[in-house]
């Protein structure tokens, strides 16, 4: 089977760019065909692969490109000459599954969520904190991005989604159906970390508006519990004003660093809402429950009771109220971590090439016959 993959762009390293990762051990022989790549904002680990990339390459070096250069992406990926492919798996949230691939090729799509920008357009600017030329700009481009998005999701023969949520958007924007796979986690990172006695409440995150770390921060400036955050971010200065003495910023974190604050860790409070969310997946397998705002992955991530406490609604009180609920002898180190476990880079790994051998299965009278 001749595979390649297909991703957004590659200059920045994320959840998504992770999953390129993990699908580069999968098929080490598969291409990676992208728009744009930027080899020094990304791991080590790419610099390895053979990256293919289109005539966007030449823009690499502009800022915040793909926000500059939106017009232009549905152009680069339709030129992408895929002849040759069995298997086509485009990794994307953004415009890799419109790649046009030959009628025998099968297409994959490993989908994060549909164009937020098209989809979800006010919600995205606020999370995104655009500057007021582009939310000027931005409008008129929405209505023929978004006929492009849902015109081009008719390529795509087979749809996967990262969690329940993102399917339902599937369902609901580009009226497809979609098989959940779970993306990976290194979950084997973490799962040696020894417990110590709980010191303190502890977020890991980008401080960024939509993560909505603001409510955690009233939530312990009024509890007084010790609160430490990791994680850097725009919205650090403004942060730091409102919170109290008994909350520390540690800016950003080593690896290591964040192993020991782990092992310390009462709970890891995570006030956002995200598709799926890596983050409370990996303090489960460090043994370190979890408080969480009920909504989005953290519903298929967090069992109630076992991985630790979902609360309704995102606001200081509703996130006060669960701190005082939350009892950290309820929770077994090795539950969590067998919890943490069904995520891992093994199972993502079995399910994917599973999907994929059957998807092509299916295909082959197809393909005899043609």
């Amino acid at each position: 089977m001749n595979i390649c993959v297909v991703h957004d762009y590659l200059f920045q390293m994320g959840g998504a760019e992770k999953v390129v990762e993990e699908l580069h051990r999968i098929y080490p022989e598969a291409p990676i065909y992208t728009s744009i790549y930027r080899p020094d904002r990304v791991s080590s680990a790419f610099h390895k692969m053979d990256i293919r990339t289109t005539f966007l390459q030449q823009f690499a070096w502009m800022d915040h490109h793909a926000r500059k250069l939106l017009p232009l992406y549905p152009l680069a990926f339709e030129n992408f000459n895929l002849e040759g492919y069995d298997v086509v798996l485009s990794s994307s949230s953004a415009f890799a599954k419109g790649v046009i691939t030959p009628p025998s090729t099968l297409h994959i799509c490993y989908c994060y969520t549909p164009m937020r920008f098209a989809w979800m357009y006010h919600a995205y600017i606020e999370r995104e904190g655009f500057n007021t030329v582009i939310r000027r700009i931005l409008p008129f481009m929405i209505k023929s991005i978004r006929t492009w998005d849902e015109a081009s999701s008719s390529r795509v023969d087979h749809f996967i989604a990262i969690s329940a949520c993102v399917a339902d958007r599937i369902r609901k924007y580009y009226r497809r159906e979609a098989t959940i796979i779970y993306p990976p986690v290194d979950v084997d990172r973490f799962n040696d970390i020894p417990r110590n006695a709980g010191e303190y409440f502890l977020i890991i995150s980008r401080l960024v508006p939509y993560k909505r770390i603001d409510t955690a921060v009233k939530a312990f400036n009024s509890l007084g519990l010790p609160l430490k955050i990791a994680g850097d971010g725009r919205d650090l200065s403004s942060l730091r004003t409102i919170a109290n003495s008994n909350i520390e910023f540690m800016g950003y974190c080593s690896h290591e660093e964040i192993r020991e604050l782990y092992s310390r860790a009462i709970a890891l409070v995570f006030p956002g809402y995200e598709d799926f969310g890596i983050v409370p997946v990996e303090a489960q397998a460090a043994g370190c429950p979890v408080i969480a705002y009920n909504g989005g992955g953290s519903r298929e991530t967090i069992k109630p009771g076992v991985g630790g406490i979902l609360y309704n609604e995102q606001t200081e009180d509703s996130l006060k109220k669960a701190v005082l609920d939350f009892d950290p002898s309820n929770y077994n180190v090795e539950t969590l971590r067998r919890e943490a476990s069904r995520f891992g880079n093994a199972r993502f790994a079995s399910e994917i090439m599973t999907f994929i051998e059957k998807a092509y299965d299916d295909r082959r009278p197809e393909r005899l016959g043609r």
